[in-house]
């Protein structure tokens, strides 16, 4: 599918959501035909530069995402949520003339749905306390904390972890392996 790139210093991933604030001429331009399209547009994680940067490296896997609502901000901002829909691979880029980057995405096989093995128990016992946090708990998510998938994914988005880190988890495929990855990382904070 041909689609609108958006590289970001963050990550989303299936159902989760972000919210977003859109100054540049190019974004408002995507926001306005993703609505009238009715389409959504992949994110990405920078690899290298700026998110305001033209010429800004970016990671091939990210998420296609929707968005879910929009508003004027009191900054004078758009200020537009996206929830992720599928993990997808950006197979070919290219900058339009606007400056915008565009590509190629292919859609991800879709992770399997598992139930979380008792030693991970302690994780969805962490994201139910991120989750308390009033920015993330605004966006109203619906986690199930019994779907190894759910709460690996969340934990990813949330955890304070490096960007290489939080891009690492976001390409595994295996959920079971994410949260064991996830669990090792909980311990070394401790």
């Amino acid at each position: 599918m041909h689609v609108p790139i958006f590289p970001l210093n963050s990550i989303v991933l299936p159902r989760g959501r972000i919210p977003l604030q859109l100054f540049e001429p190019r974004y408002i331009d995507m926001l306005t035909r993703c609505l009238k399209e009715d389409r959504g547009f992949v994110v990405v994680l920078l690899r290298d530069g700026l998110e305001t940067n033209s010429t800004a490296a970016f990671y091939d896997i990210g998420t296609y995402v929707r968005i879910i609502d929009f508003q004027q901000l009191e900054n004078g901002m758009l200020g537009i949520t996206v929830e992720g829909q599928s993990k997808v691979a950006v197979v070919k880029t290219w900058r339009a003339p606007d400056g915008l980057n565009m590509g190629d995405a292919e859609y991800l096989v879709e992770e399997a749905e598992l139930a979380i093995p008792e030693a991970f128990s302690e994780l969805p016992v962490v994201l139910k306390a991120l989750l308390k946090h009033p920015v993330v708990n605004d966006l109203d998510m619906n986690v199930s904390f019994s779907d190894a998938r759910d709460v690996g994914w969340r934990l990813t988005e949330l955890l304070p972890l490096d960007k290489q880190e939080k891009q690492r988890l976001v390409e595994l495929q295996d959920p079971l392996e994410r949260l064991e990855r996830l669990h090792a990382l909980l311990e070394a904070l401790e």
